[in-house]
């Protein structure tokens, strides 16, 4: 996505744009942005007085702090963390003292790993790195370091006897 959230100036532009009886496509067209961000914005955080763009910018901050992506682990309750890690206490031991998962600090640990540091090597078990699904050819029902059939020897194929002493001295499940 190409898109940057509106920004306290932009919010105090459109209120006095409002005021100064622009529609709603010529405010977008002065901010460069779309027609749909400005009637968003407007509708999402109009109050009884209705556009304030003080209230509005509040809105929006808490509605950042509650989204999906914000950081929900408090710095302290982190370092807090940290610290136990390099006293070698495992994940769960730590999530079961801290309001934090365990899954939450294999995940950072991991993230910190990726960016050089060296908090991974405090876990008691370093997962492998896995492999994604199918992110290789297949090497399901191949044999290693197998002959293909044309390179035989030509003896084989002037043999008299009956039976391949290769194919029947094979051990197999039956």
């Amino acid at each position: 996505m190409n898109y940057t959230h509106l920004t306290q100036n932009e919010r105090y532009q459109i209120y006095v744009l409002l005021k100064a009886g622009h529609t709603q496509r010529e405010i977008a067209q002065l901010l460069d942005r779309h027609p749909s961000t400005i009637s968003r914005e407007l509708a999402r955080n109009s109050g009884l007085r209705g556009y304030r763009p003080r209230q509005a910018q509040r809105l929006s901050e808490a509605r950042a702090a509650n989204s999906r992506n914000a950081p929900r682990i408090l710095p302290e309750v982190w370092e807090e963390a940290q610290r136990r890690l390099a006293l070698q206490h495992s994940p769960e031991q730590i999530a079961a003292h801290l309001p934090i998962s365990h899954e939450a600090i294999y995940q950072r640990a991991y993230t910190d790993k990726r960016a050089g540091g060296t908090l991974w090597r405090h876990l008691r078990c370093q997962k492998q790195r896995r492999k994604r699904y199918a992110s290789g050819r297949s090497l399901r029902g191949q044999i290693p370091g197998r002959r293909p059939i044309a390179l035989r020897p030509q003896a084989v194929e002037s043999r008299s006897l009956v039976g391949h002493w290769e194919g029947d001295t094979l051990i197999g499940a039956g």
